[in-house]
């Protein structure tokens, strides 16, 4: 129970921003509410990869005339996707705890529609009504999970691991921040000197 309100308090005592850069929208404040070892971004990652292969089902099922053998390409494709997103989301942590970057909101207008129309591809072409390149099809299948975990889930989540381990995510950027207002000042400071001798050597002249 002291854990839990610890963690409200320094929830509750970040500004109104900084709330909004730790939570995200709705899918990462999904996401945040889970525990930390779950939602790890490789398991969010391999989440995402397990939806694909879902949504995968018809496509392998119905799309050709010979239906022997279908379960067997979903099954090893479907793991194929799962150990690939959960690979790509470690590596983004990784890169992330390096890195020490801040969330980033990622283009979701762009994202959001590619697995569909990845999905629509692969049917076309698993029926034969066109030829479509493989490779554009599982692309864009494959990369808005991934980006989506390396933009804005990565970086939300070591920052939300700060928090349960008692530190504030935000004390380096509030330092930048200060000392960049307070170079602001001084430099307005200077410019108020440089003018008020500018007059005085003006009313000289």
């Amino acid at each position: 129970m002291a854990k839990s309100v610890n963690w409200d308090t320094a929830v509750k005592s970040l500004s109104e921003n900084q709330q909004e850069t730790l939570f995200g929208a709705s899918l990462s404040k999904l996401f945040a509410k889970l525990p930390l070892w779950l939602s790890h971004p490789s398991n969010i990652g391999g989440f995402y990869g397990l939806l694909i292969a879902i949504a995968l089902i018809l496509p392998y099922r119905f799309a050709t005339d010979d239906h022997s053998g279908w379960v067997s390409d979903w099954s090893f494709h479907c793991a194929l996707l799962m150990v690939a997103c959960f690979f790509l989301g470690l590596c983004s942590t990784i890169i992330n705890s390096i890195f020490r970057r801040f969330p980033i909101a990622p283009p979701r207008t762009i994202l959001y529609p590619m697995p569909f129309i990845g999905l629509a591809l692969l049917s076309i072409d698993r029926t034969e009504i066109l030829l479509i390149p493989a490779v554009l099809s599982w692309l864009l299948i494959l990369l808005p999970g991934p980006m989506y975990v390396h933009l804005s889930w990565a970086p939300r989540w070591r920052l939300l691991c700060m928090i349960e381990d008692g530190k504030n995510p935000f004390e380096d950027y509030e330092i930048a921040e200060n000392e960049s207002k307070d170079y602001a000042r001084v430099e307005e400071t200077d410019l108020e000197i440089q003018s008020v001798v500018n007059d005085f050597e003006e009313s000289e002249e």
